[in-house]
């Protein structure tokens, strides 16, 4: 895997690599935080293996607003450290995988002069704390500059707008693209791999036994680790459980939903930031020929991989819109698609679910594991970055500098406007999904076949929803949400991974069984 080639058809193959050997470090999750925990640990030279109980950024990581943006609402909060963070890891990430960040203007609408400078007075504290360049500043409209530039807004109650740049990423892609990068560095990763049972000595943990996650696949494997880092996401407290029964838990779990709509019925040129019945503040941001609404938050019992969406949370944000824009109200029937995730955050008592800090925070549990919970998107790089120097500090090794903010990660070492400019018609789509890769999917002729062989191939894919969902984001953004695209998709893998006919439908099938339920709220009256 030296050069971040994720090939993981021969399953026997890639449980005896792990089984029995020692590794510096143990990293327990494959979503954004565990991967930038496994690649900065790889580039430090340490011995890291990276496993996940199913695909990789199969939780929170694929399900976010797709958003790396500099925390102006922390402002607002008075964490400028956080704020600060935020800020400076925007360019860090546009550095590192410039294909998976793409710059758009953030649209405030204010009613009158004085929100206006209110919001300006925001603006300068959140530039001069982030070190954001002149050309990258926040501009004032006018009532007309508004009503000019984002037609569909409805303007009566406003008196202008202030406009800033942020930044839109695939989430599920960019922790693919650090998963990669990792490998690349000498990890050893795997996929559907759920940590069984906790190994300890002497009251220590030193390692974890890990089960085969596919079905008919009866692989295990022993693996053992200097440092144990548990970077579950949702799943953190049952992972802390494993290592301390009587461990109480540390997480409180909200529930964000995204509602995909048409372009052609809610055409925005820019992200719009609009307010919500409750005064949160909820986006409308377009992404190609769709346009996506979100998000909610709102407290949520289960570390479900797929939390059941609403009535009420569609209702949300339909609301919002229809407040906000002169467009005949969206309806239910125009969405094409719609996800949800649940975020874990650091519980704080007595706060509701928006209030709740997103600072991540460290502990280290009786057995010695570190489990990492909290944080945003934005900030994932100097998470793993603060988490790494203290596994270095804990294997008595000088504390080496961090490169992951210079270093391009896979597919990003590429010129993006001449190679969109090369590919033509699709290469805005290719380009923005696979960076340097995409010159090798245009050759092959593109399209959903060659995306899921790639896929199998390169990226790690399993299933027919690892493809759909996480490696081309299909089943969010085509107009028939991805429907078209699973039968093709599956022919190509069943030839690569050994599917029967009976498989390669009952794959379909369980991809079409998650549209539906996603979209069922639609149907309650």
């Amino acid at each position: 895997m030296a050069d971040g080639t994720l090939d993981f058809r021969n399953r026997a193959g890639l449980f005896d690599a792990v089984d029995g050997k020692t590794f510096d470090l143990i990293v327990i999750g494959g979503g954004v935080t565990g991967a930038g925990v496994a690649r900065d640990a790889a580039m430090r030279s340490l011995s890291v293996a990276l496993v996940e109980a199913r695909d990789f950024a199969s939780g929170t990581s694929s399900r976010s607003s797709k958003m790396i943006h500099g925390g102006l609402r922390y402002m607002a909060q008075g964490d400028l450290a956080l704020v600060q963070e935020a800020a400076s890891e925007r360019k860090a990430v546009e550095r590192v995988a410039p294909h998976l960040t793409r710059q758009t203007p953030f649209v405030i609408p204010a009613k009158n002069a004085t929100v206006t400078a209110k919001l300006r007075t925001g603006m300068w504290a959140f530039e001069k704390l982030g070190d954001v360049p002149k050309d990258r500043r926040h501009e004032v409209w006018s009532k007309a500059d508004l009503a000019r530039r984002e037609p569909t807004i409805a303007t009566e109650d406003l008196s202008g707008a202030v406009v800033y740049p942020e930044y839109l990423t695939d989430d599920a892609r960019l922790t693919l693209a650090n998963i990669r990068s990792a490998a690349a560095h000498g990890a050893k990763v795997l996929s559907y791999a759920p940590v069984r049972a906790m190994l300890t000595e002497n009251g220590r943990a030193t390692g974890v036994v890990l089960d085969d996650g596919l079905e008919g696949t009866p692989n295990r494997a022993r693996v053992f680790g200097r440092v144990i880092i548990n970077a579950a996401g949702p799943w953190v407290d049952a992972l802390r459980a494993l290592e301390d029964p009587a461990a109480a838990s540390r997480l409180t779990l909200t529930k964000g939903i995204h509602l995909v709509v048409p372009a052609a019925r809610l055409p925005v040129a820019r992200t719009i930031i609009m307010p919500a019945a409750d005064r949160r503040s909820v986006f409308a941001v377009p992404k190609g020929d769709m346009t996506y609404l979100g998000t909610t938050d709102t407290f949520y019992p289960d570390a479900d991989y797929w939390p059941r969406i609403e009535a009420a949370d569609v209702d949300y944000l339909l609301a919002a819109a229809a407040q906000r824009f002169t467009i005949d109200p969206l309806t239910r029937g125009d969405i094409v698609s719609a996800w949800s995730g649940v975020r874990p955050l650091v519980a704080q008592a007595g706060k509701s679910a928006s209030e709740i800090s997103r600072k991540d925070e460290i502990w280290t549990g009786p057995g010695g594991v570190l489990s990492i919970a909290g944080g945003k998107l934005t900030a994932y790089r100097m998470m793993a970055e603060r988490i790494v120097d203290m596994t270095e500090e804990l294997l008595g090794r000088k504390v080496a500098a961090a490169r992951t903010a210079t270093e391009p990660l896979v597919g990003g070492d590429v010129d993006m406007a001449a190679l969109t400019r090369r590919l033509g018609a699709p290469g805005d789509r290719l380009v923005s999904l696979y960076g340097a890769e995409a010159q090798a999917i245009a050759d092959a002729g593109g399209g959903p076949a060659v995306e899921a062989a790639h896929a199998v191939l390169q990226e790690g894919a399993l299933t027919l929803e690892d493809y759909w969902v996480r490696r081309s984001a299909r089943a969010w953004f085509d107009p028939d949400g991805g429907l078209a695209a699973l039968a093709p998709a599956a022919e190509a893998m069943a030839g690569l991974l050994g599917w029967s006919p009976a498989e390669t439908q009952t794959q379909i099938e369980t991809c079409r069984a998650l549209r539906a339920d996603s979209l069922s709220a639609l149907e309650t009256a």
